[in-house]
């Protein structure tokens, strides 16, 4: 549930904040956030179309929130960014579910990690505007959306005759629950026999892979039952290799094993045709989505309980399980499945047209290794895709995929598939072309709008690419613009994930990473701002990426690894020594003016090295957080200036300041806590930096902003952008005053600007006609959607667009995408984003929203842009 706005926030938080002392608050200009484009880069586990709608399709990740497809821009919009840190949990789906009796409907089961590292519960949240608001209702167990098995599914599942009746399979042993007033309150199904019983590894002391993944998918046969009565037969997935599936025939009164199934599997999916009575299911030895060596195809008859292993290779030849399972609805006769596991030499997906008698691969050998491909690809859109990599056959580059557990035919489209990898959602419009002999379908990326990176690091230089990123899968990319996805990540080496980065303040050209890497250096250095790449070497023991600091003028480096002490080093890391009095494990930053100067921080501690990182001095600074969860930066241009954020609520928390190089810190009294710190470009007039901080201030989580040195803060992000846990990095631009980037845990890098304050450049005015058509799409009590598409009908193309109208009845606009939305007064404006500024002679621009209100006046029929007025269509 979405909560109040920003300005009640605000007013609460200047309240808050005056009771308190300084710092104080005022009030905030408005900020716009975008994603700093990538473009995926996360496990995809599940896409779901909508059975009644055209074109309405959502998409869950692991741990990045939920997503619905928008047909006129061909993008994906984020629909979980309300979700804020005490709730961070609640950004991995385990489940998402589209209602086909009313499509406005849908539903999402959210909730991270089974185990303590999630400390919530899970939550069913429901929608009746397709995600543009949730209510929420908590749930007395944990979900799983990064846990073992998050592939399988879906766990949740809309009565398709009874829309008010739902089902969630739970994880855990908590069984199989019902809802019988549209998700509102839930209820375990008592009868249902079996719990589940299988866990990845029985032994894993964390609860992690120990944990029993329980009921995995629930599917309805529409065949028997009506319009506004629940759905009699319902079949349900349970993750024990010997009871895989259960059904009921009496709407869920009594449950039974379903007679003669096979075992030794878990079912991962199970997908029904209802017009020819086949239910679909693929299996796999484990829950995935990173292990399986067997799996199997299965159709069972509805009618006559006939079980056919239709596996498309004979079980011996296996390596891999299936998961990835659809029917073609305008064709059922024709389904599809995918070998989620097989990660060499690529995936495979299967199709066939006669009901799984006969099968066609999207690759085969002609002779090993050559590989005819049935399909071509096209990642030109997200080049870092082909890993900048150069394999050998039967392998290539890009892959098909791997993790591919999604995979969905339209339902009012056969030529339409998508399906979801471990980096990417890839789709094909000409997917028939597979049954044309010698035919081709083309596959390219189906994920533009949908950012799914954790960020571990980022930094902003004074020149060069405006950002660099450390990230956790992909290593991490220089953006040198911020709306363009960069042709590729880091490379030579590509670590899995980079765990820190720092560049030189005084030569930005210079920039060192350290990360993860299964063979190989975990440390490398650029000295062309990060463009190319070459690595350095280990000191003995080297673990992991750990933390590393660039000296201020780039001639030596500190780094504190994982699996070794502290090291130093003077030139690219060819020979490292040990650093002596900083304990290992310490998180090390530098100076930013003074090159031979490096701090440290661990376990309440401040470190300090004057020689380069050869020694450091514990400093006599006292009453710091106790333990590590603590990120402390210096201040460009002032030696000794060092701001330190962390700590814990059983200890100190909050953001301290010392100006004599650590050897003591003085702590702000009025911000009750904080995890980042960052600088950005002084404000107009100021002469000190402008800080950012993911903080509380006031009794307020957010993202905030201080000109005067911390003397006085504003939150800069709304309520609406919240983005979970934000607490990895923050940094300012030091080129444009008020841009803020900020670290998610899933959302990828996330950018505000402040129209107020300069932060986005306008572009040029537009000049020529305009003509614009308004449509009302959807309509409930107290809202509504409409989508407004923008022709240009002059002669000379836009370069950047801002369209104006007013509401006559009070009504307003809610959230916007496809656009920038701004309000003054009655007046609603909708601005171009970064991609969609240029619009030529004759060609046009699309962007909805939904607005509350539920007026009955006409429709606005005046439109403005740059107070010149627009025809309607």
């Amino acid at each position: 549930m979405r909560r109040t706005r920003i300005v009640t926030v605000l007013l609460a938080l200047a309240a808050g904040l005056l009771a308190v002392g300084p710092p104080t608050a005022r009030a905030a200009e408005t900020y716009t956030w975008k994603n700093a484009r990538i473009d995926g880069g996360g496990f995809v586990p599940g896409i779901v179309f909508n059975r009644t709608e055209k074109d309405l399709a959502y998409a869950r990740t692991d741990i990045g929130g939920a997503y619905r497809w928008q047909e006129s821009s061909r993008t994906w919009t984020p629909l979980l960014d309300h979700v804020g840190w005490d709730d961070w949990g609640h950004t991995g789906v385990a489940s998402i579910a589209s209602d086909s009796v009313d499509p406005d409907r849908v539903y999402a089961a959210v909730g991270t990690y089974t185990n303590d590292w999630d400390p919530g519960n899970g939550a069913v949240l429901r929608s009746a505007d397709r995600g543009a608001t949730w209510a929420k209702t908590d749930l007395p167990f944990k979900l799983g959306g990064n846990m073992p098995g998050r592939g399988m599914g879906e766990r949740l599942a809309v009565d398709p005759h009874d829309n008010d009746v739902l089902y969630l399979g739970a994880p855990s042993g908590h069984g199989l629950w019902r809802s019988a007033d549209a998700g509102v309150t839930w209820s375990e199904v008592t009868a249902f026999p079996n719990p589940g019983n299988y866990a990845q590894d029985p032994g894993d002391a964390s609860g992690y892979a120990s944990d029993n993944q329980g009921i995995t998918w629930v599917t309805f046969d529409e065949s028997t039952g009506g319009a506004g009565t629940a759905t009699k037969t319902v079949y349900v997935g349970v993750a024990d290799k010997e009871n895989a599936v259960y059904r009921s025939t009496d709407a869920g009164t009594t449950w039974e094993r379903v007679a003669g199934q096979p075992t030794g599997y878990l079912a991962h999916k199970g997908v029904l045709d209802a017009e020819n009575g086949h239910l679909y299911l693929a299996y796999s030895d484990t829950g995935g989505p990173y292990d399986g060596g067997k799996g199997r195809l299965y159709r069972y008859a509805t009618a006559t309980g006939t079980w056919t292993d239709i596996s498309p290779v004979a079980e011996a030849d296996t390596y891999f399980g299936f998961s990835g399972l659809t029917v073609d609805r305008q064709n059922p006769g024709t389904v599809m499945a995918t070998a989620y596991s097989s990660w060499w030499p690529d995936t495979h997906i299967f199709r066939s047209t006669d009901s799984g008698a006969t099968w066609t691969q999207a690759w085969d050998y002609t002779s090993y290794p050559t590989r005819e491909n049935r399909y071509t690809m096209d990642v030109s859109s997200s080049p870092w895709l082909t890993w900048g990599a150069n394999p050998a056959p039967p392998e290539q580059t890009p892959k098909l995929g791997w993790m591919t557990e999604a995979l969905e035919i339209d339902p009012f489209d056969p030529d339409r598939m998508m399906y979801g990898t471990g980096a990417t959602i890839y789709g094909t419009e000409n997917l028939t072309n597979w049954d044309d002999e010698g035919g081709t379908f083309a596959v390219e990326p189906m994920v533009r709008g949908l950012e799914e990176t954790a960020v571990n690091d980022l930094a902003a230089p004074p020149s060069g690419a405006p950002l660099l990123s450390a990230l956790g899968d992909i290593g991490g990319f220089r953006h040198t613009s911020l709306t363009e996805v960069p042709s590729m990540m880091y490379t030579s080496p590509n670590f899995t994930s980079t765990t820190s980065l720092d560049f030189a303040e005084s030569n930005p050209d210079t920039v060192v990473r350290a990360g993860n890497l299964d063979s190989g250096p975990h440390i490398a250095f650029s000295t062309d701002n990060g463009a190319n790449w070459f690595g350095g070497s280990d000191p003995s023991g080297v673990s992991g990426g750990g933390t590393v600091a660039a000296g201020a003028d780039g001639g030596r480096f500190v780094w504190s690894p994982e699996g070794a002490g502290v090291h130093h080093t003077t030139g690219f890391g060819t020979s490292w020594q040990a650093s002596s009095g900083i304990p290992a494990g310490a998180v090390v930053e530098s100076d930013r003016v003074d090159p031979q100067t490096f701090y440290g921080f661990k376990s309440g501690t401040f470190y300090v090295s004057t020689d380069g990182g050869a020694t450091f001095t514990a400093s006599p600074a006292t009453g710091l957080p106790s333990g590590d969860s603590v990120r402390f930066k210096a201040l460009p241009g002032a030696e000794g200036d060092v701001w330190l954020a962390g700590g814990a609520a059983d200890g100190p928390y909050g953001l301290w300041h010392s100006t004599d190089g650590g050897a003591t810190f003085t702590k702000l009294s009025g911000v009750d806590a904080a995890d980042t710190i960052g600088f950005g470009k002084a404000a107009p007039g100021a002469s000190y930096q402008t800080l950012y901080s993911s903080a509380e201030i006031g009794g307020v989580r957010g993202i905030f902003r201080s000109t005067d040195a911390g003397a006085s803060w504003i939150r800069v992000n709304d309520d609406a952008h919240q983005w979970g846990w934000t607490g990895a990095a923050i940094t300012g631009d030091p080129r444009v005053y008020g841009r803020v980037y900020v670290a998610t845990n899933g959302r990828g890098i996330v950018y505000g600007d402040t129209a107020g304050d300069g932060g986005t450049d306008p572009g040029p005015t537009p000049t020529g006609a305009c003509e614009v058509t308004y449509t009302v799409t959807n309509q409930w009590p107290g809202g509504f959607q409409a989508d407004v598409r923008l022709t240009n009908t002059g002669t000379a193309a836009w370069n950047g667009w801002s369209l104006d109208w007013t509401f006559a009845d009070g009504r307003r606009v809610s959230r916007m995408w496809n656009a920038e939305h701004t309000r003054s007064g009655t007046t609603e404006t909708a601005r171009n984003v970064g991609w969609n500024a240029r619009v030529g002679p004759d060609a046009s621009v699309s962007f909805g929203f939904t607005g509350e209100g539920s007026g009955t006046s006409a429709d606005p029929t005046a439109f403005r842009m740059a107070g010149r007025s627009c025809t309607t269509g």
